[in-house]
């Protein structure tokens, strides 16, 4: 009878173990996320998206991101110093190439001999890669897994970093100007007649889309687009992407105006190539008006403050007449460097240039994204400026090893020729007429081409090569240009 008992007191505790050692990582991970005793009072205290409760004392001071849109963020924020490390991806702002690199596919023991107060990761960080995150936890290190899906959370999330880094106030503002520049984009949108039918591609594998509420559905919505996938629906819980189908583009073939796909993400749709060469798409009404584009991902899908831009480059894209007119710019003024540049990137209706998560990898003949001595990346034309020199319509100077813009200097008309000559498809003609100051003309052969073609004028036979142009000038030539 004890032998019975010993017997079923034995197979019960096996069972026992075995029922508790199948539930360990669950059990482990309430216990990361639970503190049923603990009811003291912590400086910062929230729950974040791994549901675990952040507890800290202090404020973060020494901060590694794992994920490049917290790293731009915290940028945002001020805490340049406070940042000692980021992810491998991470290529924006310029500072972050200064900063040490980190792989959260790798061994946790780099980022444990850094000896961060802080590391910021995502819940998709968490759920690839537990064992990582676990170990980082175990040590004692403040593990925060933030990633707002919806556009809704971006305030909350920001006010996290705050609350993080003690910029509460920076995060106040942040916020606060972020909303307000938003709103603008509403307001200049909102009342645009025949609003055009977007869809936008996030995967090239059986076309799936974005979801109703995340950030690049709202940015088509702000931008004055229609979402012609707004129903569709979640794959999966785990991706931010919605299944589509090619049976459902088909079906809506004629009322998509504008075709956008994602480019430079984990999950990416085609290029341009790719998508109006595939079968059947030829019926597409955005294929066959040429309205077929890619847009970067870091723009429209990340959490950043960058996604102002993104939005004003859908807007862009969306209604060129108004968000890439010019006219503004027609004034008898000369016009300096910094403002041709935006006349010609809008002209060509060029999207702003993004480098990709390699481009500092590489090697570059010319300018290099960020490297200008005087155009700072807050710089109200950065983007332009930048577009223009990578794109070849403007040349920059080097100065004693320094890449130098003079955005403010005056632009000749040789320096302009040599621009229109660029944007246009501008053929030589085998009568020339007649320049008399030719000689002095740097770029002879594409001003002569020009001057041929009744694009530039001259003045009593003479092109002044040296004169500054005027923003009224500029326009006229851009518009025989056309």
């Amino acid at each position: 009878m004890k032998d019975i008992k010993l017997r079923t007191l034995i197979i019960i505790s096996i069972f026992t173990l075995t029922i508790l050692f199948s539930l360990r990582p669950y059990l482990e991970k309430s216990l990361d996320r639970l503190d049923f005793f603990d009811t003291g009072d912590y400086l910062v205290d929230f729950i974040d998206d791994s549901n675990v409760r952040i507890k800290m004392n202090s404020y973060a001071k020494r901060i590694i991101s794992l994920y490049p849109a917290h790293t731009e963020n915290l940028f945002s924020l001020n805490l340049d110093k406070e940042i000692i490390g980021v992810s491998k991806s991470d290529n924006y702002p310029l500072a972050v190439l200064d900063k040490e690199a980190y792989d959260y596919e790798g061994e946790p023991e780099k980022i444990l001999t850094a000896k961060p107060d802080l590391v910021l990761i995502t819940p998709f960080i968490e759920r690839e890669n537990p064992n990582f995150v676990k170990t980082l936890r175990r040590t004692g290190i403040n593990v925060v897994s933030l990633y707002p899906t919806e556009f809704k959370d971006f305030s909350s999330y920001i006010k996290k970093l705050g609350m993080l880094t003690g910029k509460k106030n920076t995060a106040k503002i942040l916020i606060e100007n972020y909303n307000h520049q938003i709103q603008e984009i509403k307001e200049a949108t909102k009342n645009i007649d025949n609003k055009v039918n977007v869809f936008l591609e996030t995967s090239e594998i059986e076309y799936k889309t974005i979801l109703p509420n995340s950030f690049a559905a709202e940015a088509i919505k702000i931008a004055g687009g229609i979402n012609i996938a707004k129903d569709a629906a979640q794959i999966d819980k785990r991706l931010p992407i919605a299944d589509f189908g090619k049976k459902a583009i088909m079906e809506n073939s004629g009322n998509i105006d504008i075709y956008l796909s994602q480019r430079g993400g984990t999950f990416s749709g085609g290029n341009i190539h790719s998508i109006v060469i595939r079968p059947d798409f030829d019926k597409i009404k955005a294929v066959q008006n040429q309205r077929v584009y890619t847009i970067n991902e870091r723009l429209v899908f990340h959490p950043t403050i960058r996604y102002i831009k993104g939005i004003k480059e859908l807007c862009r894209i969306f209604y060129p007449d108004i968000f890439d007119n010019i006219t503004p710019f027609d004034s008898n003024d000369n016009i300096t460097r910094e403002a041709l540049a935006e006349v010609l990137v809008r002209y060509a209706h060029k999207q702003i240039f993004l480098p990709s998560s390699r481009y500092y990898k590489d090697e570059h003949e010319g300018h290099v994204y960020g490297f200008f001595g005087d155009v700072p990346l807050e710089h109200k034309s950065f983007d332009f400026i930048e577009t223009a020199v990578i794109s070849g319509y403007i040349d920059s100077f080097n100065i004693d090893g320094v890449e130098m813009f003079f955005p403010k200097k005056h632009v000749t008309r040789d320096e302009f020729a040599k621009a229109v000559y660029l944007l246009g498809d501008v053929s030589k003609k085998k009568v020339h007429i007649s320049i008399k100051d030719l000689n002095e003309i740097e770029n002879k052969r594409i001003v002569q081409t020009l001057v041929d073609n009744k694009i530039f004028k001259l003045k009593d036979g003479y092109f002044y090569p040296k004169e500054f142009v005027s923003g009224t000038e500029v326009i006229e030539v851009l518009n025989r240009l056309k």
